[in-house]
C-alpha cells in the first residue's frame, strides 16, 4: 500500500506508527505505572488521529500547522486523563477532547465579537463538559451541563451557539478515505422544483439567442426596474419602439417555453 507523505510541523506523517488497541492498552498500563517513555509512545502513536481531525477544520482560515499543534494539546490532555477502568477505546475518549481543544482555539481567535458574559457561560459549560467526559466517558446532555453549572439550559444553549464558527460550504462532511462530500453537497433548495428549473433553462437559452438590444431592454425593464420612457431616453429611441421591442422579446420567450413544453 502506498502511503501519502504529508509534512506538518516538520513531521513526516507517512512514517507515523499506528498502535493496535491491545498495544495501546498495554502502553497505557506502562504509562500509568510510571513509565514516562510510554507517554511519548502514546503521543506518537496517536498523531495520525490528530491529523485526521485537523482536516475537518482546514477551511476555517487557520494554518494547518497551528491547528495540528492545538490538536496535540488536546491529545496530551486525553492521554493524561484517560482511565482504563471504563473499558472504552482511547480514540472514543480522545476525539471529543481533541476537537474541543481545536474549537476552543478557533473561538478565541474568532473574527466575530461575542459579549464577555456569553463567553463566560460558554466556557463554564465547556469545562463542565470536559469534567463530565472524564468522569463518565460519554458526552453530557444539556441538562447535565445545567445541573453541573447551575445555569439554565436555554442560557447555555444560547451561549454555545453564539461562539460557534460559521461553517464553510466547502467544509468536508465525511471522514472516510473516498472522495470528500462537502457541506454544500448536502444543502437543498426546496423552492426550486423540476418544472421551475426546466423553465429557467429554457428562458435562459431563449434570451441568450436574442440580439444585444433586446437583451439590454429586458435587463433594464425587469432587472433594473426602469420604465420604457427612461430606457428610450437612455438608448436615444422612442418609447413606442421600446414597447414594440419589449413585446417582441416577451413573445419570443413565450414561444420558446411553449415549444419546450410540447417536447416534454
Amino acid at each position: 500500500m502506498v502511503r501519502t507523505r504529508v509534512e506538518i510541523c516538520g513531521i513526516d506523517t507517512s512514517e507515523l506508527p499506528l498502535l493496535t488497541n491491545e498495544v495501546m492498552r498495554a502502553t497505557f498500563v506502562r504509562f500509568q505505572s510510571g513509565d514516562d517513555s510510554a507517554r511519548e509512545e502514546l503521543v506518537i502513536g496517536n498523531l495520525r488521529l490528530v491529523l485526521s481531525l485537523v482536516q475537518r477544520f482546514i477551511y476555517r482560515g487557520e494554518q494547518a500547522d497551528d491547528l495540528f499543534q492545538v490538536g496535540c494539546i488536546g491529545l496530551l490532555k486525553s492521554i493524561d486523563n484517560f482511565d482504563l477502568k471504563h473499558n472504552v477505546r482511547f480514540s472514543t475518549y480522545a476525539v471529543p477532547m481533541i476537537i474541543g481543544e481545536i474549537k476552543r482555539h478557533l473561538r478565541d481567535h474568532h473574527a466575530i465579537r461575542v459579549s464577555r458574559s456569553l463567553r463566560d457561560i460558554a466556557y463554564q459549560a465547556m469545562r463542565a463538559r470536559e469534567q463530565f467526559i472524564n468522569e463518565n466517558q460519554r458526552d453530557p446532555r444539556l441538562s447535565d451541563l445545567s445541573e453541573a453549572t447551575g445555569i439554565p439550559t436555554d442560557d447555555i444553549l444560547y451561549a454555545l451557539d453564539a461562539i460557534q464558527d460559521p461553517m464553510s460550504l466547502h467544509e468536508p462532511m465525511n471522514g472516510g478515505d473516498g472522495d470528500p462530500v462537502f457541506l454544500m453537497d448536502q444543502l437543498q433548495d426546496k423552492s426550486i422544483t423540476e418544472d421551475g428549473w426546466l423553465t429557467y433553462v429554457s428562458v435562459k437559452e431563449t434570451v441568450s439567442n436574442m440580439d444585444e438590444r433586446q437583451k439590454n431592454i429586458l435587463s433594464k425593464r425587469f432587472y433594473l426596474g426602469q420604465t420604457q420612457t427612461e430606457i428610450a431616453k437612455e438608448l436615444g429611441i422612442s418609447q413606442a419602439q421600446i414597447s414594440r421591442l419589449e413585446k417582441s422579446a416577451i413573445r419570443v420567450i413565450r414561444d420558446g417555453m411553449e415549444q419546450e413544453l410540447e417536447g416534454l
